[in-house]
């Protein structure tokens, strides 16, 4: 008879937290939305107060990524100051004055035979989110949780320990100062990567786990959990620039779109130029890129066009890789594409099924471009810095869902519920 694995102090203490979120979540199911959105306004309002506390914490985060020489973009993620915490807490306000999904009747009808049917939208149950170094996403996360009457168990990385620790803290505090109890937000980050590991396998205790990072945590949740997974995509994101375009229009969104936050999955990555257009283009383009301190990974014959013209911005001859890489820094590669088609056929190649959009002025090649490309945001003649739950009027987001199962895109507060059917008869029996 084969003994039982030993139970190590990790997976105890993980699963005796997913337990007491579990255990908690009923108590939103009892609440109107009022209650809920008081709770959030406060938690808010707590944010704000305690901010240098906040900031404080996350000084000792930044000056050990800085020891650890972490990448500017993912530095960029992990730093907060008041500013941020200010935006931070505003995200939650958002979520509040939202409508509460919970209860939103789906569809329903009467059948011949009497019987009263409705489906009704209700919260998902604990939620586990593994996540890395974005302070944000926890108070996200735990604010479209509470919402949309779920508990949430959240694993944010070691590098973002201290951050992670205090903003749970405040969170904490404000559903204690509510009469609810604090473990609908529990965090386990003290338990490092083994922690997660447990998140992975606590099937029964975690309803759905969402990844919300670098390609190879994604990667690593989905291919290992044993709980139901809704997997959040790496962005790639693409540009093209068709040959009708505005030049300034186009300037301004690439700039925007590369510029605007590196270390984000919509910021741009890879930037089509349509041949026609390309000569102007690119000169064009340059100058601000070359101004925000872009480098840029060119196709020869982008290279050549950009070498032509003399401009001062860095340019790197692209290999097969820049294609496929989500650079989160001042990276751009760019490729000169003989027409519409090709520029389709390259980024149903090389996408990441995150975001994408056209610079156009003619119609039909903008609707063959939002029909045919198959990402989970597709945009016109706007940058993909909006590929956002907050910008979408979502009061922020859990992650943008690149799978096709359960929710696609920017996923807010309607995202976070399931369906449940309510059967009402009058002593029917099936005959």
């Amino acid at each position: 008879m084969t003994a039982a694995p030993e139970v190590t102090d990790v997976e105890q203490a993980v699963r005796e937290a997913a337990r007491a979120a579990k255990d908690a979540q009923p108590a939103l199911a009892r609440l109107h939305r009022e209650t809920k959105d008081a709770v959030l306004y406060a938690m808010a309002d707590a944010l704000v107060a305690r901010a240098d506390e906040i900031v404080s914490a996350n000084a000792r985060d930044l000056e050990a990524a800085d020891a650890a020489g972490m990448a500017p973009g993912l530095r960029d993620r992990l730093a907060l100051d008041p500013q941020r915490v200010e935006k931070i807490a505003h995200q939650l306000r958002d979520a509040a004055a939202l409508p509460d999904p919970v209860g939103e009747v789906i569809r329903g009808s009467v059948l011949p035979n009497g019987l009263e049917l409705r489906e009704l939208r209700v919260p998902l149950g604990v939620i586990g989110i593994v996540y890395e170094a974005r302070p944000n996403v926890t108070v996200d996360a735990a604010g479209l949780a509470l919402k949309s009457g779920n508990a949430v168990v959240l694993r944010g990385g070691s590098a973002a320990l201290h951050s992670n620790t205090a903003l749970i803290a405040v969170l904490r505090s404000v559903l204690a100062e509510h009469d609810l109890p604090e473990d609908l937000v529990v965090g386990i980050d003290e338990h490092g990567r083994d922690g997660a590991d447990v998140l992975m396998r606590a099937r029964g205790l975690i309803d759905v786990l969402i990844p919300r990072g670098g390609a190879g945590l994604i990667r690593r949740v989905v291919e290992n959990s044993l709980v139901p997974v809704i997997e959040t995509g790496t962005g790639n994101t693409h540009i093209l620039i068709d040959a009708s375009a505005d030049l300034d229009q186009a300037a301004a969104i690439v700039t925007n779109a590369k510029t605007q936050r590196i270390g984000v999955c919509n910021a741009l990555e890879t930037l089509l130029v349509h041949r026609d257009i390309a000569g102007a283009a690119l000169p064009r383009l340059a100058g601000p890129l070359a101004e925000a301190g872009v480098r840029l990974h060119a196709h020869e014959t982008a290279a050549g066009i950009l070498a032509e013209a003399d401009t001062d911005i860095e340019v790197l001859p692209a290999t097969a890789e820049d294609w496929d890489t989500e650079y989160l820094a001042l990276d751009l590669a760019v490729k000169v594409v003989e027409d519409l088609d090709e520029a389709l056929t390259h980024i149903r190649e090389h996408s990441t099924g995150h975001t994408e959009s056209i610079l156009t002025r003619d119609l039909l090649s903008q609707q063959r471009f939002l029909a045919e490309v198959d990402s989970a945001v597709v945009m016109a003649n706007a940058s993909t810095r909006f590929s956002d739950g907050g910008e979408f009027g979502f009061g922020a987001e859990i992650g943008i869902s690149t799978q096709k199962l359960h929710a696609r895109g920017p996923m807010g507060l309607r995202e976070m519920t399931t369906g449940k059917w309510l059967v009402i008869g009058q002593g029917h029996v099936r005959p």
